[in-house]
């Protein structure tokens, strides 16, 4: 059987760090408020577009795997929130990395993109269709937020993460995954403003509101994500106990340490990098696994758990075992252009495009109404 080993790694987060000091300074939130409730002390923000974190990161999973971008067969890049709709994101970024012979896809599943994106790219593999895969999880949400909902604008960062896989014939990558969805509850996690049903009706490209059930959402993905990784772990005959190390969707402190609590997986067993960037959404995972391999946590022929949860509400749980290389074989000198502003003025940047946003289109924001204002 061809088995679709991780043979390379790479993440890209953009230098410009937002703390919960700078929120403070335009919201009403302490840093004692934010960190309590979701164990986030600061995020990033991104001073160029999501390709190009993308290709960085690409760029640099490529070297680690000793891999020129001519041999991809695939590009696979899984965003909420891509740079365009047509074309797709990952074909820019395969013209950036040079990749020629690469198929390129976007796929979006929210928060779990990036590892549905992995399960794509295995089933590729093992198949035959394609030899050698990129698969990215990047997202640059702080362009979409609305900065005076501190209930959302405190949660999410900018960040990018990659993979290379390459089929062999051990049993590596992938060894079993659970997908699924409350579809029911899709409403809970909702980003109003971006898309077709909303531009045929005036609103200007970027404008948004969101929808965030806290509650609701802190018990579905408790419970989707404990459920997927139990359901994953026994079609391949484990249980928690042959879990090395938990990789989890970082979104929450809390989430993460219910979905550990109530999956049976000790604290010193799960990664965790929330404190530092935030809600990257599809990012977070392939970043957070970048991190456990360059402090020493992945050991060769490591047993890893990957659970995540995003809207949709999408959740799932990916087993990996690990091969037996945890250190790049080269290193890549792709590097984002210098950012010559902090992250406040970046933001103060974003908010005042918004303003003028609304005033211009207040005309169509309230026609709009209707779409814009939650679902009952």
């Amino acid at each position: 059987m061809t088995h679709a080993a991780i043979t390379g790694w790479g993440k890209c987060l953009p230098p410009a760090v937002l703390t919960n000091a700078d929120l403070a300074t335009f919201l009403d939130t302490t840093d004692e408020w934010i960190v309590s409730r979701t164990g986030i002390r600061e995020r990033r923000v991104s001073h160029v577009p999501l390709g190009d974190l993308a290709a960085v990161a690409g760029a640099r999973a490529l070297a680690c795997a000793g891999l020129p971008a001519a041999e991809l067969d695939l590009v696979v890049l899984g965003s909420t929130l891509p740079d365009q709709l047509a074309p797709n994101t990952a074909s820019g970024v395969a013209r950036q990395l040079g990749a020629a012979n690469a198929g390129c896809m976007d796929l979006n599943t929210a928060c779990t993109s990036f590892l549905y994106g992995l399960s794509t790219a295995t089933a590729l593999l093992r198949t035959g269709v394609a030899r050698t895969a990129l698969v990215i999880g990047a997202e640059v949400p702080t362009a979409f937020l609305d900065w005076e909902d501190r209930n959302t604008a405190v949660l999410f960062g900018d960040g990018c993460g990659a993979v290379v896989l390459q089929a062999s014939p051990r049993e590596e990558g992938v060894l079993a995954e659970r997908l699924g969805c409350y579809a029911d509850a899709r409403d809970t996690l909702d980003i109003r403003g971006v898309g077709g049903r909303f531009a045929n009706r005036g609103l200007p490209l970027g404008y948004t509101r969101w929808a965030f059930d806290g509650q609701e959402i802190f018990r579905r993905a408790v419970v989707g994500m404990a459920q997927a990784s139990g359901e994953a772990l026994a079609r391949c005959g484990l249980g928690a106990g042959d879990v090395d190390l938990c990789v989890p969707h970082q979104a929450n402190r809390r989430i993460i340490d219910a979905v550990a609590k109530r999956a049976g997986l000790p604290a010193e067993r799960v990664f965790v990098n929330v404190d530092r960037y935030g809600n990257m959404s599809a990012a977070t995972v392939p970043v957070a696994l970048v991190e456990a391999l360059e402090q020493g946590r992945v050991a060769p022929g490591a047993t890893l758990l990957l659970p995540a949860f995003g809207a949709g509400l999408t959740w799932c749980a990916h087993v990996v075992r690990w091969g037996d290389r945890t250190a790049p074989l080269e290193t890549s000198g792709a590097e984002l252009p210098p950012c010559d502003r902090s992250a406040l003025e970046l933001v103060e940047e974003l908010r005042a495009r918004r303003a003028r946003y609304h005033g211009a289109a207040r005309p169509f924001i309230e026609e709009a109404a209707p779409l814009l204002a939650p679902r009952a």
